[in-house]
């Protein structure tokens, strides 16, 4: 029996590595689409709306069907979902200006946000509270300001989680800085300004997981797709970004195939990118997992 809302942090206080499905664009947010979803051998659904569209009717639907098609066979009430927003992470100003994306994303009942194109720690402070009800102070006066989250969307949100009104805002906050928190939120670095400023970012309490982008930040150094091997300022970004989740608690996102999944968690990757099934099963047998897919 499921011992979380969220699955995806469930296996991630275990220090098991978690797989997830879904691109950047197109994934079919219908109801239909989320009954058959709620089966996934992925651990998380990433719903790109970075790029793909700011759709919360379909969205509603989708969540809708994963409740329906549930439980998962792990028996979590539906898999997680983590979506991209559009707003980028480049200032304090803009997240601000824009945390109406994360609070209708919330009222819907995603279990997750992930902040591309982070820039400054100031910025992901902002995102972070911006998150966050007030009524919850964990980390506050630390690192971080009171939480900005209005209270009105629990009669939407609690019951996608299966949990009452009261219960929703005591857990919709981030792990691990909440330890009893459910919401999963994570960071891109993937510009030249964020290359600069890796370490502060990732100091700012209530992140739960970070990645490289090798996308953008391979286009903002002048390739038109990532090279492989990693040229040296890439491959020295990806350390730091590494180097930086260990030292404060952050699960490290990075891509592996069938035929590179052990080595990539040997080095400490438990985010895994790939969207390949046999790569999770691979990874999954390495680790000795035991909750059911």
């Amino acid at each position: 029996m499921a011992n979380r809302v969220n699955r995806a942090i469930e296996l991630l206080s275990q220090d098991q590595p978690i797989y997830y499905m879904g691109g950047h664009t197109g994934h079919v947010l219908t109801y239909e689409q989320g009954k058959e979803d709620a089966k996934t051998w992925a651990d998380y659904i990433n719903v790109g709306m970075e790029h793909g569209a700011f759709n919360m009717a379909g969205l509603d639907e989708y969540l809708r069907g994963l409740v329906d098609g549930g439980p998962t066979n792990s028996g979590h009430r539906t898999p997680t979902v983590i979506v991209e927003v559009p707003v980028d992470g480049t200032s304090e100003e803009i997240i601000r200006y824009n945390a109406w994306q994360f609070r209708q994303l919330l009222a819907r009942g995603v279990h997750g946000i992930l902040l591309c194109m982070a820039e400054s720690g100031d910025a992901v402070r902002a995102f972070v509270e911006s998150c966050r009800y007030p009524i919850n102070r964990a980390g506050i006066g630390k690192g971080l300001g009171v939480g900005t989250r209005g209270v009105g969307s629990e009669s939407s949100a609690a019951p996608v989680w299966g949990v009452s009104r009261d219960e929703y805002i005591q857990k919709a906050d981030p792990w691990p800085l909440h330890p009893d928190g459910e919401l999963l939120l994570g960071v891109k670095i993937e510009s030249l300004r964020g290359m600069s400023n890796v370490e502060q970012i990732l100091t700012v309490p209530g992140l739960g997981f970070a990645e490289m982008g090798p996308g953008d930040l391979s286009m903002a150094l002048g390739y038109r797709k990532a090279p492989q091997p990693y040229p040296p300022e890439m491959e020295e970004t990806r350390e730091r970004v590494k180097a930086a989740c260990k030292q404060n608690g952050v699960a490290f996102l990075s891509g592996a195939t069938p035929e590179t999944i052990q080595e990539k968690i040997d080095e400490g990757v438990r985010v895994v990118s790939g969207r390949n099934e046999e790569m999770a099963r691979k990874g999954r047998e390495y680790t000795k997992r035991g909750m059911p897919v």
